[in-house]
């Protein structure tokens, strides 16, 4: 995920920003509060990154683009560190290879935590005397610190889930919301049966309105037509998956797109990451596998060799977002201060379910452009626009997602293969 710009805050949110500044830096070390400096340096494979290096970025983004660009005198808190915690900024200058983020033993754990409180004093300081440019870049920071929140999330499971233990992150005596950790991939419960839902025609608005915040993707709005189509009432659950297994689905090359099909090959896969003889790795250690929830930790390529399985396809993206618009998008399961895990709530009697959280959706849209995009000025335009290759587009948040971070118009977007995402599939189907 890659965060973007922002348009202007108005000076008046400055009583909002301040509490949700204070309350997103101290999610993520509620996050990490019980991993031990081993379990937070560790890196599981050149895709992810190690805890500490999440905690790390993110306080260096603040202490760059607000710190050191916006308030007088302000001197970096260790000159070694930007060179160690920034991403992928070439106007930031060399930085330290990303699959070597593993071999960063130090700074310790305590001290990133020490680096981070003092970042969090001085823009709390400055916060009152920032300028509106000063602002949308802390607006910014949040909203950039709830994504590698997420990415956090999926990254400790990964690296948790190649230790032959089998460990639990969290353990039942472990923080507030250990007791609901359990599944964390998705809703527990009646799934109930699959139903189609036709969704609107002709021509539609697509993007972000530009009331409040949007991450330059998602802008500028423009028109597209949709044709007569529906879209499946929920995600596809572990049920249906487990029919796709046992019907051959992973050995069936007519299902499949080339290079997916070279995938599945090369890579020995059948069955979504993180299942093993009836069982799914979750953060809470091996689980049953709960029959249904909707499937999670599924590559573009399943997802799109299920829907052919399935008679089906994959939705655009104009026909998730139009569809989405009618719903709450802090409803269904979420990550939450006091709880990662709550309960799938209804989206609404519209008939579809499940539009935001549980599981991020994998639509049938390339990630590229919008008609009149323009980079951001600057290192933070570097965010977005460079990405805009070889990737698809997801939709509508999942299990690991802030609450309160998603809109209808938010982009997310993987390469093809990547599945350590929270990723399932709703389907779609022409009319």
């Amino acid at each position: 995920m890659a965060s973007q710009t922002a348009a202007p805050l108005a000076i008046d949110k400055l009583e909002t920003l301040t509490p949700r500044f204070a309350a997103t830096r101290r999610l993520s070390l509620d996050l990490v509060a019980t991993l031990s400096d081993a379990d937070a340096s560790a890196q599981s494979m050149p895709d992810a990154s190690p805890a500490k290096w999440h905690l790390a970025h993110t306080t260096w983004f603040f202490e760059t683009f607000v710190l050191r660009d916006h308030v007088a005198g302000y001197r970096l808190f260790d000159e070694r560190y930007p060179y160690l915690f920034n991403s992928y900024y070439e106007a930031e200058g060399p930085r330290h290879a990303r699959p070597r983020r593993g071999l960063l033993t130090r700074p310790s754990l305590d001290e990133i935590c020490i680096w981070r409180a003092h970042v969090d004093t001085a823009v709390q300081t400055a916060l009152p005397d920032l300028s509106p440019a000063a602002l949308t870049l802390v607006e910014l920071g949040i909203q950039h610190e709830q994504q590698h929140q997420e990415l956090l999330l999926t990254d400790l499971k990964h690296l948790f889930a190649q230790n032959p233990l089998g460990p639990a992150v969290w353990s039942a005596a472990d923080l507030a919301f250990a007791s609901k950790v359990a599944q964390f991939s998705a809703a527990s419960g009646s799934a109930g049966a699959m139903q189609w839902v036709r969704g609107d025609e002709g021509v539609v608005s697509l993007g972000h309105s530009g009331e409040g915040f949007a991450f330059d993707c998602e802008v500028p709005q423009f028109s597209a037509l949709l044709t007569p189509h529906a879209l499946a009432s929920r995600p596809v659950t572990n049920s249906e998956w487990q029919e796709f297994i046992a019907d051959g689905g992973y050995h069936a090359s007519s299902l499949w797109l080339s290079d997916g099909w070279a995938w599945v090959q090369a890579e020995d896969i059948d069955a979504p990451a993180y299942w093993q003889d009836g069982q799914q790795f979750t953060l809470a250690g091996w689980q049953d596998i709960d029959p249904a929830a909707p499937v999670t930790h599924i590559s573009f390529y399943e997802a799109d060799a299920f829907a052919s399985w399935a008679g089906a396809r994959l939705p655009t993206e104009i026909e998730w977002e139009t569809a989405a618009a009618a719903f709450d998008p802090a409803s269904g399961q979420q990550l939450d201060a006091a709880a990662p895990v709550q309960p799938a709530a209804p989206d609404g009697d519209a008939g579809l379910k499940q539009m935001f959280g549980s599981v991020w959706e994998w639509t049938g849209s390339a990630y590229r452009p919008y008609p009149g995009f323009r980079a951001a000025p600057g290192a933070v335009g570097e965010y977005n626009g460079k990405f805009m290759s070889g990737q698809f587009v997801l939709r509508g948040g999942s299990c690991a997602t802030p609450r309160g971070h998603l809109r209808a118009s938010y982009r997310n977007f993987f390469y093809p293969h990547q599945r350590w995402q929270f990723t399932g599939v709703r389907l779609a189907k022409d009319l």
